[in-house]
């Protein structure tokens, strides 16, 4: 368990002045708060499978209900492991129906058919892709995930065949969860060092 989930719910489980427990704070309100540490400490340290992404820091901004914080990681955990993993399932077990990109990109199909078409266009050029979560703030319906990206640019992008150089580059995602779905999503990625990296762009000196 990192540092960081330990300090962020060791605040929220000790301290009666945290808004979040002073009204009404009980004893058992307070002990429903070291279940969570526990639940989510068996939850991070659980055996994964190969391919799962890594996630190393989580950080649950506010105390919600435990079926709301499980079908969020469920989701969260879908999600990025589509992104890992190319695997078009786990991306059908993560978004809704109504999915919506709010930062769609040019030529990228809106709903859930997006992700889908983004990662498999970008995997025809970087095929062993790998995504390591590296922080994930749950606070309430909206969850920021900040991510690093790596592989090799040995297919095609374009007009540009690949030459087996390394991509790596990062990006940030915001997204709004209900019902255990992805509804909404903002996301930002690193474009230009993605793009110097594979000898599409250049910054002049």
């Amino acid at each position: 368990m990192s540092q960081q989930l330990k300090y962020a719910l060791a605040k929220q489980v000790q301290h009666p002045s945290d808004p979040h427990l002073r009204s009404g704070s009980t004893p058992s309100k307070r002990l429903r708060g070291v279940s969570l540490v526990a639940a989510l400490t068996l939850s991070l340290s659980a055996p994964a499978f190969a391919d799962s992404v890594q996630i190393k820091d989580l950080v649950i901004a506010a105390l919600i209900p435990d079926e709301q914080r499980d079908a969020t990681m469920k989701a969260v955990r879908a999600f990025y492991d589509f992104w890992n993993t190319g695997d078009e399932a786990l991306l059908k077990q993560a978004i809704a129906s109504n999915f919506t990109d709010h930062t769609l990109p040019p030529g990228r199909p809106q709903g859930p058919e997006g992700p889908a078409f983004a990662s498999r266009r970008f995997r025809a050029a970087v095929p062993d892709l790998k995504v390591t979560v590296e922080k994930v703030i749950v606070a309430g319906d909206y969850v920021t995930v900040h991510m690093n990206f790596t592989g090799h640019f040995t297919g095609r992008f374009g007009q540009t065949q690949g030459k087996g150089q390394p991509i790596p580059f990062i990006a940030t995602d915001l997204v709004k969860i209900q019902n255990g779905r992805i509804t909404d999503n903002w996301h930002i990625e690193d474009n230009l060092t993605l793009l110097q990296e594979m000898g599409i762009a250049k910054v002049g000196s």
